[in-house]
């Protein structure tokens, strides 16, 4: 199992960026997915991006095409989400997630139930 702890969410006017940060511990980082997923008020928690094991493949929804940013630094066990020109409909509590089985092929979409362990979340607020 793998332990993770999300940060960098916080208020940030719209058009405005924020950069999420999410630090694993407890198992090789390096052998897994991690992806980004986000839950607003009333909502389900859907996808936001994901990245292969050796970082070289990303898929993103398409609500944040062009606009979000993932990536991971092995060597310090991160997975970042920069995100730029920011909406209010981005509004959420933002989970980082990784996958419960090494070396997993990503796709497009991945579903919740790929990821074993999730962070506790991190609020991102856009105000308009």
């Amino acid at each position: 199992q793998v332990q993770l702890v999300d940060s960098g969410g916080g208020l940030v006017q719209a058009g405005g960026s924020l950069r999420l940060s999410c630090a694993a511990s407890g198992r090789t980082f390096t052998n897994y997915a991690m992806g980004w997923f986000r839950q607003a008020p009333g909502k389900e928690r859907e996808f936001v991006a994901v990245i292969n094991w050796t970082g070289r493949t990303t898929y993103y929804a398409d609500s944040v095409k062009g606009r979000f940013t993932i990536s991971r630094d092995n060597a310090k066990n991160t997975v970042y989400l920069q995100m730029n020109s920011l909406k209010p409909e981005d509004t959420a509590v933002y989970y980082c997630a990784a996958d419960s089985r090494p070396w997993r092929t990503v796709v497009t979409t991945p579903s919740l139930s790929d990821f074993g362990s999730w962070g506790q979340g991190t609020q991102v607020t856009v105000s308009s």
